[in-house]
Protein backbone atom coordinates (compact mmCIF):
# COMPACT_ATOMS: atom_id res chain seq x y z
CA UNK A 1 0.00 0.00 0.00
CA UNK A 2 1.11 3.66 -0.86
CA UNK A 3 2.10 5.93 1.94
CA UNK A 4 1.01 9.35 1.78
CA UNK A 5 4.55 10.70 0.60
CA UNK A 6 3.88 8.16 -2.15
CA UNK A 7 0.06 9.44 -2.94
CA UNK A 8 2.04 12.78 -2.98
CA UNK A 9 4.44 12.06 -5.75
CA UNK A 10 1.84 10.37 -7.80
CA UNK A 11 -0.18 13.34 -7.31
CA UNK A 12 2.62 16.04 -8.35
CA UNK A 13 3.09 14.02 -11.64
CA UNK A 14 -0.92 13.26 -12.12
CA UNK A 15 -1.54 16.73 -14.51
CA UNK A 16 1.21 15.46 -16.78
CA UNK A 17 -0.23 11.83 -17.16
CA UNK A 18 -3.36 13.23 -17.91
CA UNK A 19 -1.70 15.43 -20.26
CA UNK A 20 0.07 12.59 -22.06
CA UNK A 21 -3.27 10.18 -21.95
CA UNK A 22 -5.61 12.53 -23.14
CA UNK A 23 -2.92 13.23 -26.05
CA UNK A 24 -2.95 9.84 -26.82
CA UNK A 25 -6.47 9.01 -26.69
CA UNK A 26 -8.29 12.09 -27.30
CA UNK A 27 -11.08 11.15 -24.37
CA UNK A 28 -11.04 12.23 -21.37
CA UNK A 29 -12.76 9.71 -19.40
CA UNK A 30 -10.27 7.29 -21.17
CA UNK A 31 -7.51 9.16 -20.24
CA UNK A 32 -8.50 9.00 -16.63
CA UNK A 33 -8.99 5.52 -16.68
CA UNK A 34 -5.71 4.86 -18.02
CA UNK A 35 -3.97 7.44 -15.60
CA UNK A 36 -6.05 5.32 -12.37
CA UNK A 37 -4.62 2.16 -13.70
CA UNK A 38 -1.38 3.79 -13.50
CA UNK A 39 -1.90 5.06 -10.21
CA UNK A 40 -2.42 1.07 -9.46
CA UNK A 41 0.58 -0.47 -10.88
CA UNK A 42 2.60 2.37 -8.85
CA UNK A 43 0.25 1.55 -5.34
CA UNK A 44 1.50 -1.78 -6.13
CA UNK A 45 5.30 -1.98 -7.33
CA UNK A 46 8.52 -2.07 -5.59
CA UNK A 47 9.19 1.49 -5.39
CA UNK A 48 12.65 0.91 -4.08
CA UNK A 49 13.51 -0.20 -7.40
CA UNK A 50 12.39 3.46 -9.03
CA UNK A 51 15.15 5.57 -9.37
CA UNK A 52 12.93 8.43 -11.16
CA UNK A 53 8.98 8.43 -10.42
CA UNK A 54 7.90 10.57 -13.11
CA UNK A 55 10.07 8.25 -15.89
CA UNK A 56 8.39 5.06 -14.47
CA UNK A 57 4.60 6.96 -14.68
CA UNK A 58 4.67 8.13 -18.19
CA UNK A 59 6.15 4.84 -19.02
CA UNK A 60 3.45 3.07 -17.82
CA UNK A 61 0.84 5.45 -18.34
CA UNK A 62 2.07 5.80 -22.07
CA UNK A 63 1.85 2.01 -22.74
CA UNK A 64 -1.35 1.61 -21.22
CA UNK A 65 -3.05 4.37 -23.68
CA UNK A 66 -1.06 2.81 -26.56
CA UNK A 67 -3.27 -0.73 -25.42
CA UNK A 68 -6.49 1.58 -25.09
CA UNK A 69 -5.51 3.54 -28.45
CA UNK A 70 -5.62 0.06 -30.01
CA UNK A 71 -8.67 -1.27 -29.00
CA UNK A 72 -10.99 2.35 -29.01
CA UNK A 73 -9.73 2.36 -32.82
CA UNK A 74 -11.83 -1.06 -33.10
CA UNK A 75 -14.32 0.23 -31.62
CA UNK A 76 -14.52 3.31 -33.77
CA UNK A 77 -15.09 1.70 -36.68
CA UNK A 78 -19.10 1.35 -35.82
CA UNK A 79 -18.67 4.77 -34.44
CA UNK A 80 -21.73 6.92 -36.40
CA UNK A 81 -20.96 9.71 -38.04
CA UNK A 82 -17.38 11.31 -37.95
CA UNK A 83 -15.26 11.31 -35.08
CA UNK A 84 -13.61 14.14 -32.95
CA UNK A 85 -11.58 14.35 -30.00
CA UNK A 86 -13.38 15.05 -26.68
CA UNK A 87 -12.94 19.16 -26.31
CA UNK A 88 -11.08 20.18 -23.44
CA UNK A 89 -11.88 23.60 -21.55
CA UNK A 90 -7.95 24.85 -20.90
CA UNK A 91 -6.59 27.02 -18.24
CA UNK A 92 -3.00 27.06 -18.26
CA UNK A 93 -2.84 29.17 -15.76
CA UNK A 94 -0.21 31.87 -13.69
CA UNK A 95 2.44 29.43 -13.43
CA UNK A 96 2.91 29.58 -17.62
CA UNK A 97 3.60 32.52 -18.65
CA UNK A 98 2.12 34.06 -22.13
CA UNK A 99 5.01 33.05 -24.09
CA UNK A 100 6.15 30.15 -26.80
CA UNK A 101 5.89 27.72 -24.18
CA UNK A 102 2.19 28.00 -23.53
CA UNK A 103 1.65 28.46 -27.25
CA UNK A 104 3.73 24.76 -27.71
CA UNK A 105 1.08 23.65 -24.98
CA UNK A 106 -1.80 24.64 -26.43
CA UNK A 107 -1.07 23.43 -30.02
CA UNK A 108 -0.29 20.52 -28.82
CA UNK A 109 -3.89 19.83 -27.50
CA UNK A 110 -5.73 21.42 -30.41
CA UNK A 111 -8.59 19.57 -31.73
CA UNK A 112 -6.76 20.57 -35.45
CA UNK A 113 -3.57 18.68 -34.32
CA UNK A 114 -5.39 16.02 -32.04
CA UNK A 115 -7.47 15.70 -35.54
CA UNK A 116 -4.55 14.87 -37.53
CA UNK A 117 -3.22 12.31 -34.52
CA UNK A 118 -5.90 10.27 -35.46
CA UNK A 119 -4.49 9.14 -38.35
CA UNK A 120 -0.99 8.14 -37.11
CA UNK A 121 -0.42 4.72 -35.69
CA UNK A 122 -0.98 4.18 -31.84
CA UNK A 123 3.38 3.91 -31.60
CA UNK A 124 3.40 6.54 -34.05
CA UNK A 125 1.20 9.20 -31.93
CA UNK A 126 3.07 7.87 -28.37
CA UNK A 127 6.43 8.98 -29.87
CA UNK A 128 5.09 12.42 -31.43
CA UNK A 129 3.43 13.31 -28.01
CA UNK A 130 6.28 12.64 -25.97
CA UNK A 131 8.72 14.29 -28.12
CA UNK A 132 6.60 17.27 -29.22
CA UNK A 133 4.42 18.03 -26.68
CA UNK A 134 6.69 16.79 -23.51
CA UNK A 135 10.39 17.16 -25.19
CA UNK A 136 11.29 13.60 -24.16
CA UNK A 137 14.86 12.40 -25.46
CA UNK A 138 14.46 9.75 -27.49
CA UNK A 139 16.39 7.18 -25.13
CA UNK A 140 13.80 7.52 -22.70
CA UNK A 141 10.88 6.93 -25.39
CA UNK A 142 12.82 4.16 -26.44
CA UNK A 143 12.63 2.84 -23.42
CA UNK A 144 9.46 3.88 -22.74
CA UNK A 145 8.01 1.64 -25.99
CA UNK A 146 10.68 -1.08 -25.12
CA UNK A 147 11.85 0.07 -29.20
CA UNK A 148 15.69 0.79 -30.23
CA UNK A 149 16.32 4.25 -29.84
CA UNK A 150 16.98 4.15 -34.29
CA UNK A 151 13.57 2.80 -34.38
CA UNK A 152 11.96 5.39 -32.52
CA UNK A 153 13.52 8.01 -34.35
CA UNK A 154 12.28 6.67 -37.48
CA UNK A 155 8.98 6.73 -36.19
CA UNK A 156 9.12 10.34 -34.64
CA UNK A 157 10.34 11.68 -38.07
CA UNK A 158 7.76 9.94 -39.64
CA UNK A 159 4.67 10.83 -37.92
CA UNK A 160 6.13 14.72 -37.17
CA UNK A 161 6.15 14.54 -41.57
CA UNK A 162 2.52 13.09 -41.45
CA UNK A 163 1.53 15.68 -39.27
CA UNK A 164 3.29 18.70 -40.76
CA UNK A 165 1.75 17.85 -44.43
CA UNK A 166 -2.03 17.61 -42.74
CA UNK A 167 -1.80 20.49 -39.54
CA UNK A 168 -3.84 23.38 -40.46
CA UNK A 169 -2.07 26.33 -40.44
CA UNK A 170 -4.75 28.44 -38.05
CA UNK A 171 -3.85 32.44 -37.04
CA UNK A 172 -3.73 33.29 -33.62
CA UNK A 173 -4.19 36.09 -33.15
CA UNK A 174 -7.05 36.10 -30.91
CA UNK A 175 -8.65 40.09 -31.44
CA UNK A 176 -9.73 38.45 -35.12
CA UNK A 177 -10.49 34.97 -33.79
CA UNK A 178 -12.69 36.90 -31.14
CA UNK A 179 -14.04 38.92 -34.08
CA UNK A 180 -14.60 36.41 -36.73
CA UNK A 181 -16.49 34.31 -33.80
CA UNK A 182 -18.85 36.62 -32.79
CA UNK A 183 -19.73 37.68 -36.41
CA UNK A 184 -19.94 34.06 -36.93
CA UNK A 185 -22.70 33.79 -34.25
CA UNK A 186 -24.72 36.18 -34.81
CA UNK A 187 -25.04 35.02 -38.46
CA UNK A 188 -25.59 31.65 -37.89
CA UNK A 189 -28.44 32.49 -35.26
CA UNK A 190 -30.03 34.98 -37.44
CA UNK A 191 -30.14 32.89 -40.49
CA UNK A 192 -27.96 35.27 -42.17
CA UNK A 193 -26.67 33.36 -44.97
CA UNK A 194 -25.05 36.12 -46.77
CA UNK A 195 -23.18 36.98 -43.03
CA UNK A 196 -22.37 33.91 -42.97
CA UNK A 197 -20.45 33.45 -46.97
CA UNK A 198 -19.14 36.50 -45.97
CA UNK A 199 -16.94 34.89 -43.67
CA UNK A 200 -16.22 31.69 -44.60
CA UNK A 201 -12.95 30.22 -46.80
CA UNK A 202 -14.50 28.94 -50.13
CA UNK A 203 -13.12 25.15 -49.22
CA UNK A 204 -14.61 25.96 -45.42
CA UNK A 205 -14.91 22.15 -44.04
CA UNK A 206 -18.22 21.30 -41.54
CA UNK A 207 -17.30 18.47 -38.90
CA UNK A 208 -20.19 17.48 -36.82
CA UNK A 209 -19.80 14.38 -34.11
CA UNK A 210 -22.63 13.44 -32.73
CA UNK A 211 -22.24 9.75 -32.15
CA UNK A 212 -25.64 9.42 -33.65
CA UNK A 213 -27.06 10.62 -30.17
CA UNK A 214 -27.80 13.76 -31.17
CA UNK A 215 -28.78 15.55 -34.40
CA UNK A 216 -25.53 16.66 -36.77
CA UNK A 217 -24.27 16.35 -39.80
CA UNK A 218 -23.54 12.09 -40.07
CA UNK A 219 -20.92 13.29 -43.36
CA UNK A 220 -18.54 16.44 -43.84
CA UNK A 221 -20.17 19.00 -45.00
CA UNK A 222 -17.99 20.66 -47.36
CA UNK A 223 -17.70 24.08 -49.51
CA UNK A 224 -19.09 27.70 -48.23
CA UNK A 225 -22.41 27.43 -49.83
CA UNK A 226 -22.85 24.23 -48.37
CA UNK A 227 -22.02 25.16 -45.10
CA UNK A 228 -23.44 28.03 -45.31
CA UNK A 229 -26.66 26.79 -46.23
CA UNK A 230 -26.54 24.44 -43.82
CA UNK A 231 -26.08 26.72 -40.90
CA UNK A 232 -28.78 28.95 -42.59
CA UNK A 233 -31.22 26.19 -42.25
CA UNK A 234 -30.54 24.86 -39.48
CA UNK A 235 -31.49 28.35 -37.49
CA UNK A 236 -34.41 28.38 -39.88
CA UNK A 237 -35.64 25.35 -38.28
CA UNK A 238 -35.92 27.49 -35.27
CA UNK A 239 -32.54 25.27 -33.82
CA UNK A 240 -31.03 27.98 -31.86
CA UNK A 241 -34.12 29.02 -30.37
CA UNK A 242 -34.00 28.94 -26.38
CA UNK A 243 -30.05 28.36 -26.17
CA UNK A 244 -27.21 30.87 -24.51
CA UNK A 245 -24.00 31.10 -25.49
CA UNK A 246 -20.51 31.13 -24.07
CA UNK A 247 -17.18 32.06 -24.79
CA UNK A 248 -14.60 29.54 -23.54
CA UNK A 249 -11.14 28.35 -24.08
CA UNK A 250 -11.31 24.81 -25.58
CA UNK A 251 -7.66 22.94 -26.40
CA UNK A 252 -6.11 25.93 -26.14
CA UNK A 253 -7.85 28.19 -28.35
CA UNK A 254 -11.68 29.93 -27.98
CA UNK A 255 -14.65 28.06 -28.56
CA UNK A 256 -18.48 28.13 -28.24
CA UNK A 257 -20.71 26.74 -25.63
CA UNK A 258 -24.26 26.05 -25.91
CA UNK A 259 -26.29 25.71 -23.38
CA UNK A 260 -30.19 24.99 -22.99
CA UNK A 261 -31.62 24.99 -20.09
CA UNK A 262 -28.22 25.58 -18.09
CA UNK A 263 -26.96 22.38 -19.62
CA UNK A 264 -24.39 21.92 -22.33
CA UNK A 265 -26.01 20.59 -25.79
CA UNK A 266 -22.76 21.58 -28.17
CA UNK A 267 -19.73 22.84 -28.38
CA UNK A 268 -18.16 25.17 -31.62
CA UNK A 269 -14.86 25.88 -32.25
CA UNK A 270 -13.87 27.82 -35.61
CA UNK A 271 -10.57 27.50 -36.93
CA UNK A 272 -9.36 30.92 -38.52
CA UNK A 273 -6.89 31.67 -41.40
CA UNK A 274 -6.27 34.75 -43.72
CA UNK A 275 -9.35 36.62 -42.36
CA UNK A 276 -11.61 33.88 -42.98
CA UNK A 277 -13.00 30.25 -41.18
CA UNK A 278 -11.40 27.41 -42.48
CA UNK A 279 -13.33 24.74 -40.49
CA UNK A 280 -16.21 24.08 -37.83
CA UNK A 281 -16.27 21.95 -35.30
CA UNK A 282 -19.45 21.07 -33.78
CA UNK A 283 -19.13 18.35 -30.69
CA UNK A 284 -23.09 16.89 -30.10
CA UNK A 285 -22.05 13.66 -28.40
CA UNK A 286 -23.30 14.16 -24.90
CA UNK A 287 -20.87 11.78 -23.68
CA UNK A 288 -17.89 13.67 -24.69
CA UNK A 289 -19.29 16.92 -22.78
CA UNK A 290 -19.37 15.68 -19.54
CA UNK A 291 -16.16 16.93 -18.95
CA UNK A 292 -17.37 20.29 -19.51
CA UNK A 293 -19.85 20.05 -16.98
Amino acid sequence: MATDAEIDVFQEHRPVLMGVAYRMLGRVADAEDVVQDAWLRWSQCDRDDIREPRAYLVRVTTRLAVDRLRQARTRRESYVGPWLPEPLVTDFGPTVPDTAEQAVLADSVSLAVLVVLESLSPLERAVFVLREAFGLPFAEIATTLERGEAAVRQLAARARKHVEERRPRFDVDPAQQRDLTERFLAAATEGDLGGLMSLLAPDVRLVGDSGGKAKAPVRVIETADKVGRFLAGAAGQGNAEGFEFRTVEINGGLGLLALSEGKIDAVFQLGVANGKIQYIYIVRNPDKLQSLL
